[in-house]
Order: structure tokens, then sequence, then C-alpha cells
């Protein structure tokens, strides 16, 4: 039996559904796998028993394929429910609760076939881009061990670039389907804000930051998933259509137009190497018969800043104000935590319109760029992967890191505008990506640009 494990999805998938190879065996060798290597690397928690396992594997070999997914094993983020597994957030407060049903994404990935296995690891809350959190620990980096894993998806990157899954998802408000992705070699997408729904409770109209996604090992497997996760809910205000995004894979790139912005003309301090390497990578998209540009920022890094992290901690204290306001869960939050609620509570009505304003205004010059670029392209990470044991780096460059997220200040500028942003891996000394960001709504041709960057070698 040849190693499944080593396939990508689309395989699979056809695989499957033409009967040549069974939900069984890759549930077989997929336990394996991880029996072999997620001691190591913790990234897959809440591991089902594998007798309930390999009986649903069995079932679904006995039934025409239900979808695209049918017979593969996916572990979800452990932010996401899944029916029947417990959704712990990585934190004590929440830790062994047991969701009753699936969210929409979850549902809709069920809904195409897949089997949910258990969950993957992220920070507490999913509160910073390094993956530990007291219930679970750490998960270790899969190409640097003994180095972050990323975050907040940074157990589903490790499970991915070890081969204990072929699929994963993931959310990303400040990174999180990215960096993980670029530190462990692997393919993260932050779809347009509206084209993966999130869950039809509270507030459904002002917290625009985050949103879910897909993983994978090539820009194919994400097409592939990203069309089982996105599509309206009728639930929800805003949202997207559905569409095929395989039937545009490949296509010829030729002509299209990159803007390099690098380190944003010097606001974003980055470690010794990284802009190196990054700039270096860059080159790849001129093989492809792109246009490349270095680029002069449109806008001031530091409102961008001013400006994501007032909405974030006023989305975290909405989200979060529930567990702060009671003492005893309160002692159970980590100082990060608790520093976004009481920072979002302290802020006025004068201070988010402030701030909708500057994400206005920066909407306004993205857009403007957009009309003589197909994409614009940062690293993933201002930093290489840090000690697992350290909470966040204090500082890059010799500059002071003087928050626990400001080291991943290069993601906020999709991330405050709800932009389409692929993270592809540059195959370099060390693991590093870079982030193709599309305008609104073009996430096709973002995933196009990352085909052209996968076929290359990239």
């Amino acid at each position: 039996m040849s190693d499944l494990l080593d396939w990508d999805a689309c395989r699979l998938s056809a695989a499957i559904a033409a009967g040549q190879v069974t939900a069984t065996e890759l549930m077989r060798q997929t336990l394996d796998r991880i029996a072999a290597v997620n001691p190591d690397v913790n990234a897959i928690v809440s591991l089902r028993p594998e007798q309930g396992l390999m009986a649903e594997a069995h079932a679904a070999d006995l039934v025409p394929a239900k979808g695209v997914l049918h017979g593969i094993p996916i572990a979800v983020k452990d932010l996401a429910n899944a029916a029947g597994l417990p959704t712990s957030q990585g934190s004590p407060v929440f830790a062994g609760e047991v969701a009753g049903r699936s969210d929409i994404m979850v549902q809709r990935m069920q809904d195409a076939g897949a089997i949910i296995i258990g969950k993957t690891n992220t920070p507490e809350f999913g509160l910073g881009s390094h993956t530990f959190n007291p219930v679970f620990g750490a998960t270790q980096n899969a190409l640097m061990p003994g180095r972050s894993a990323g975050g907040s998806s940074g157990g589903a990157a490790v499970a991915l670039a070890t081969g204990m899954v072929c699929l994963a998802d993931g959310s990303d408000m400040m990174g999180s389907l990215r960096n993980p992705a670029g530190w462990n070699g692997v393919y993260g997408m932050r779809p347009t804000w509206g084209r993966v729904p999130s869950e039809p409770t509270g507030d459904m109209f002002l917290h625009q930051l985050s949103t879910g996604g897909p993983m994978a090992r090539s820009p194919q497997d994400i097409a592939l998933l990203l069309g089982v996760q996105a599509g309206r809910d009728p639930r929800q205000p805003f949202g997207l259509l559905q569409e095929d995004y395989r039937a545009g894979l490949p296509t010829d790139v030729t002509g299209r137009r990159i803007a390099w912005l690098g380190d944003w003309g010097g606001a974003y301090p980055m470690e010794e190497g990284v802009l190196d390497q990054a700039a270096a990578a860059v080159a790849t998209f001129a093989q492809a018969g792109c246009v490349v540009d270095e680029v002069t920022p449109a806008f001031a890094a530091d409102d961008i800043w001013q400006a994501w992290i007032t909405l974030r901690s006023w989305a975290v204290a909405a989200s979060l104000g529930p567990v702060y306001d009671q003492p005893d869960q309160r002692a159970q939050l980590k100082p990060e935590a608790i520093w976004e609620v009481e920072r979002g509570r302290a802020l006025s009505g004068a201070d988010i319109q402030k701030a909708s304003l500057i994400r206005s205004g920066w909407y306004r010059a993205a857009h403007a760029m957009f009309d003589n670029y197909d994409a614009i392209v940062l690293p993933t990470a201002q930093c290489w992967p840090f000690p697992v044991d350290w909470h966040w780096p204090q500082e890059i460059g010799g500059v002071a890191m003087d928050t626990y997220h400001r080291w991943m200040e290069v993601v906020i500028p999709a991330s405050l505008i709800g932009l389409p942003s692929l993270a592809v891996p540059i195959r370099g000394n060390r693991p590093m990506g870079l982030q193709i960001i599309g305008r609104r709504g073009d996430d096709m041709g973002v995933l196009q640009l990352g085909e052209a960057w996968h076929g290359i070698g990239g």
C-alpha cells in the first residue's frame, strides 16, 4: 500500500470517489502517522478514539461519495465547534466543554464527507501568533524543532506539514492563517471578508475583522477546501456568492503586475535576513511572467496600526467581556486577554469612529493601488520562528515591541480592510513566506498567482 499521506487532497478525493482508495486505509495511515509524529510536535489535540474513527471510515466506504471531502480525515482548529468534540479555545475556562453542534464552516466540511478526527492546537482564545496554552501546551514548528509554530492556526499548519492531515481549516484575524503557513512551509489563505461565513450569533454588523479559511500543501488543495467552506449564509447580512475556485487553476499570469512593499518603506522592523530572503523570493513572480515593482506605501503604517489595535481591542472586549466579568474566570485569563478587554472597554465612541475613518481611508488608498497592480506582496512575518518557550519576541531588529502582537504588524494591512491574502512558502535557509494580497473579491486572482508560484517550485 503506497503512502497515501504523501498525496495531495485533490488526488485523494478523486481516488476515493473512483474506489481506487478506501477511507479505511487512509484513516489507518493517518492514525499511524499521528501516533508516530504528534507526541513530538503536539499539533493535534482532543483526538477521537481509534475504534470510532475506523468505524466511521469503514462506513464511508459502504456508501457513495457525499462530496469532495468524502472519507478524508480533518482536524478542526480548537476555536471552532465540531459536534461531540470539546472546544477548549486553549483556555482552562472552557477546557472539556463539548460542542452540541458544529459551526457552519465545520458542518459544510462534514456535509462534503470529511471525517473530523479531533482538533488542532491554538493559543488561548486565538490571541497571539504563537501556539501555546495552559490546556494542551505548546506546538513545535514542523521545520525547526524547538521553535514556534506561529499561530493562531499553528496546530493546523504543523499537522499539514508533518503529513498528519492533507487539509486543515483555520481562522485569521491577525495573520493566523498566514504566519503559521509561512513558518511551516505550507499554504494558508485568508479569504475576502464575507467569503466564508461566521456564526449568525451576537453582533453581525460591526466586528468585521476575523474570518475562517483553508490551509493545505498546494493552492489546488486550498481551492478545493475553500469551495466547500465558502458561500453565503442567508441568516447573515454580509456574504459573497460561491465560486468554483479550482476551475480557474492553473492559468497564464503573464503580464500581471505585482507591487512589492517589503518592510513598508522601513516602517516594519525586520529580523536580520528576513527581508533579504523575501525580496529574493519575489523574483519567482517574474519567472512566471509577472511584472514586479518595488512600490512606495500609499498609506502611513502607524495610522493602520492605531486603527487596528483600536478595533481589535473593541472586538475582543465584546467577545471575552462575559468571561472577564466573572472574577473566578478572569483569574484564569492570560495577561494579554485581560489587557485587550480592559483596553477595549476604555474606548469611546469617538475612538471607534476615528479608527473606522482611518480604516476607510486605507481601503480607498488600497483600491487606488489596485488600479495599477493585480496584487500587493509582503512577507508573512517580521522575524524567524523564535524559541518555543518564549511568549513573544520582545524586540526585532533592535526595536522594542510595545505589545504582545506588534511583531506581526506586517499582516494587518490585509486584515484591517478584509482583503484576500494567500500565504505561500519560501524555500530558503529558514522558514518564511510571502503574502499575496488581492483586491476585495479577487480570491481567484490570488489563487492563480499562488498556483503559478507553486508550479515554479516556490
